[in-house]
């Protein structure tokens, strides 16, 4: 039902106080009969009010001043009366009151509500997240957490107080202060932005500060291993176990397109015997738990036999022994340096991948589709991002171009 709210400005003398002496300027607000007043923290003096107005006469600066800010409250209650509409609440004086006093309920906070995200996050671990994910979010929030520290002097701000400033001076910090690159930058503020749609379809936040806010990703050029140092990688023989374990398992993943992740928790049960005789792995990508199915080649397999002796693949039923991705990346730049490879910055775990997708198969004239089904990828475009192909490849296809044209201009 429709209810009747009236809204009034008038002067109020204390108790004890001269007659001509200025007066506090209160706002009555009156719901179906009920009323209830409150302070505008402003003073007017009697002789220059309009009583019947409710606002100060005359022309003047400070009189039009006083006006407009009654005017700004009269618009709070008419948002205060929306507010409460599409929460389905009373409308009552009270209510309307405790809005524009701030307490119309309890203010949500923005790190508070990040925590809660994290720790309800942290309970699904291994059931809808991976650690890795989870170690994601927390530095985001420690990010954020030190944003707010830094830009407000704060430890935490209201989520109302969230807006488009906030994501400009957040993602300028990320690259100014903590030194981050811009795909980085927009990492970090893509998971704060998980918050953020949280929040808006909870109802707790009526704008997305985040429209308006346009940053494009830079693209990343990573380059695979070339023929020859995939060739002296194999053949070079290493005495310390931690390297030799390491190149394996690196080599493995460059004949199979497998990432880190999914080697790790690759087991023997994955593997199976297909139709055409050969074996293959049938596994789930850890990261988008998307199906992958890939035929072993000669070179996995020989890997797969050197290690099933080890006590990780024994007792634990893994195809390999896999050490922790930050040893693993750490023994790939020792490995760079001892066989020469030079193609790359930064030799790490990802190359493999890149390895596989252009090295292995593209250049030797595997179909970019079944690249893709074997990297587990839902369409081509991600597969496009892996498979650059190579000046060998395109020289190749150019040589078969020009025997073709050769051919037909003999006919």
């Amino acid at each position: 039902m429709e209810k009747s709210i009236g809204v009034l400005f008038f002067l109020k003398q204390p108790k004890n106080q001269k007659k001509d002496s200025l007066r506090m300027v209160y706002l009555r607000i009156t719901v179906n009969g009920d009323s209830k007043e409150l302070s505008t923290k402003r003073q007017w003096d009697p002789n220059r009010w309009n009583q019947k107005a409710g606002r100060a006469s005359t022309n003047r600066e400070d009189a039009r001043t006083l006006n407009v800010h009654l005017d700004a409250l009269t618009t709070q209650i008419h948002l205060a009366e929306t507010y409460l509409l599409n929460r389905s609440k009373e409308i009552t004086a009270e209510a309307l009151k405790n809005y524009l006093l701030g307490l119309s309920e309890e203010k949500k906070m923005i790190m508070e509500i990040f925590k809660s995200h994290n720790d309800q996050m942290r309970t699904l671990i291994g059931i809808d997240y991976a650690p890795g994910t989870m170690q994601r979010f927390q530095t985001s929030f420690d990010h954020t957490r030190n944003f707010i520290k830094s830009f407000y002097c704060k430890d935490d701000i209201p989520l109302s107080e969230l807006n488009f400033e906030f994501i400009t001076e957040y993602f300028y910090w990320l690259k100014t202060v903590r030194k981050c690159n811009q795909n980085t930058a927009l990492k970090y503020l893509g998971n704060f932005k998980k918050i953020v749609i949280e929040c808006l379809l909870k109802g707790w936040l009526q704008r997305d500060p985040f429209i308006g806010f346009k940053q494009k990703k830079k693209e990343v050029h990573r380059s695979p291993l070339t023929l020859d140092e995939l060739t002296r990688l194999t053949k070079k023989n290493f005495e310390t176990e931690r390297l030799s374990i390491v190149k394996d398992v690196f080599l493995f993943s460059c004949y199979t397109g497998l990432a880190y992740a999914d080697v790790k928790k690759l087991r023997y049960s994955d593997l199976f015997a297909a139709d055409d005789g050969e074996m293959w792995i049938g596994t789930f990508r850890q990261k988008t738990k998307s199906s992958v199915r890939v035929p072993l080649l000669p070179e996995a397999l020989e890997i797969i036999e050197k290690h099933k002796t080890h006590p990780i693949c024994l007792n634990g039923g893994f195809v390999l022994p896999v050490f922790s991705n930050q040893k693993v990346n750490e023994y790939l730049k020792e490995i760079a340096a001892v066989c020469g490879i030079r193609s790359v910055e930064v030799l790490d775990f990802h190359r493999a991948r890149y390895t596989f997708a252009t090295t292995i198969t593209l250049s030797n004239g595997v179909p970019i589709e079944t690249v893709s089904r074997m990297l587990g990828h839902s369409n081509i475009r991600q597969t496009q991002h892996y498979a650059k192909i190579l000046d060998t490849k395109v020289s190749q296809d150019m040589r078969l171009l020009k025997s073709k044209r050769a051919q037909n201009q003999e006919m």
